[in-house]
């Protein structure tokens, strides 16, 4: 295998696929990246078995010619120290040579590395993925979608299912949900290719959502998403990210959601935003980060924290309207902040069905995306 490559292009496709390289892994050849020259362009992937990503630079795009491939032919190259070594060659072109016993010669300007490689037939195959199970989204949409739910996962393996997002297919909707059980995070979308007969219910890892989310870049471009049995495939035209897909049965969490309401308040997210975050600077030194949110006359509210050994803090914001009956609640700082960064939207509405009753905002012009959150008991 022979050819020169741009710096730039393969900088941009190891960075990517090294998303999906551990170090603590039981299979030696997934620490590596392996690296494919064929006449169409070059290939890489890495994978950790959980996550796989697949990279794929053109010979030529729509700009400028990216790679000269002289010989054809594949390899894999440890991972820390190829990575580390592309990002500091010194010219803007690359020569990757591979030569006896799958040594492996990198060059660029007066730099020259020489690399023990591994053999590539070793390296585990990529699933093969079917047609069947497909449909779209635009790419900024489904980053917007991830952004807004991914948070709301667990963190604790002791419900393996709840560190994942769980996404389900009904009547052209696709709906994104996350909880660990203490919050709760939806989102909905319509399905791009209209006429998808196909309603299934997967749960995706959070940690995959993240890595996808990191590499995805900002675009109205549609990506396909591909669904089996136990992995799913996002594909955009040089990217090919798989991901395992959690066991088990996500519970059913539309019962959590109140159909009705005691007390419902309108608001500028940005200003309650702000009060929190002031109220929180107290909160975090207390164990559970509360707040405690007060309704009273004249369509206000107030926030508050106390802490014996350290103060209190009191603020006043002024609500759009604030109707029905009066309450008293505690909840999580962090919840709140997190879910009204998710939301993006100018004002918001929160209803409250009783104060130890799990409460619900959502924007007050938008029923595609809502957020839960379970209030505290403070004595």
């Amino acid at each position: 295998m022979q050819f020169t490559i741009q710096k730039d292009k393969l900088v941009e496709s190891v960075n990517d696929v090294m998303k999906a390289v551990s170090s603590r892994t039981t299979v030696p050849i997934l620490t590596g990246i392996k690296m494919t020259a064929t006449e169409e362009g070059v290939t890489l992937t890495g994978s950790d078995s959980d996550i796989s990503i697949e990279s794929f630079i053109p010979v030529e795009d729509e700009e400028n010619q990216n790679v000269e491939v002289l010989k054809s032919g594949s390899i894999v190259l440890q991972a820390k120290f190829f990575s580390e070594i592309v990002k500091k060659l010194p010219k803007e072109t690359v020569n990757i040579e591979v030569q006896d016993n799958y040594s492996i010669k990198i060059v660029s300007g007066s730099a020259e590395f020489n690399l023990v490689g591994l053999d590539p037939e070793e390296y585990p195959q990529l699933p093969q993925i079917s047609n069947d199970h497909v449909f779209q989204l635009p790419i900024d949409l489904l980053k917007q979608m991830i952004r807004q739910t991914v948070f709301a996962v667990s963190t604790s393996e002791t419900r393996p299912i709840l560190t994942g997002v769980n996404w389900k297919i009904e009547d052209n909707q696709l709906f994104c949900v996350a909880t660990d059980s203490h919050r709760l995070a939806m989102r909905k979308a319509p399905i791009e290719n209209g006429e998808i007969h196909l309603n299934s219910s997967v749960v995706i890892p959070g940690k995959s959502l993240n890595e996808l989310n990191k590499i995805l870049e900002d675009t109205n471009e549609l990506i396909d998403i591909f669904i089996t049995e136990n992995q799913i495939l996002f594909k955009t035209k040089y990217l090919l990210f798989f991901s395992r897909l959690l066991e088990g049965n996500y519970p059913d969490t539309s019962r959590l959601i109140p159909n009705e309401n005691k007390t419902e308040m309108i608001l500028t997210t940005k200003e309650f935003l702000s009060a929190i975050d002031r109220a929180s600077l107290l909160a975090r030194e207390g164990r559970n980060n509360v707040v405690k949110l007060t309704t009273f006359e004249h369509d206000q509210i107030q926030v508050s924290t106390t802490l014996p050994e350290v103060g209190k803090v009191e603020e006043y914001v002024e609500c759009e309207s604030v109707t029905g009956e009066e309450l008293k609640i505690s909840f999580s700082a962090k919840y709140m902040m997190d879910a009204l960064k998710a939301l993006d939207s100018t004002d918001i509405r929160i209803n409250f069905t009783g104060a130890m009753r799990p409460f619900v905002i959502k924007p007050t012009h938008d029923d595609s995306i809502l957020q839960l959150i379970l209030p505290v008991r403070t004595y």
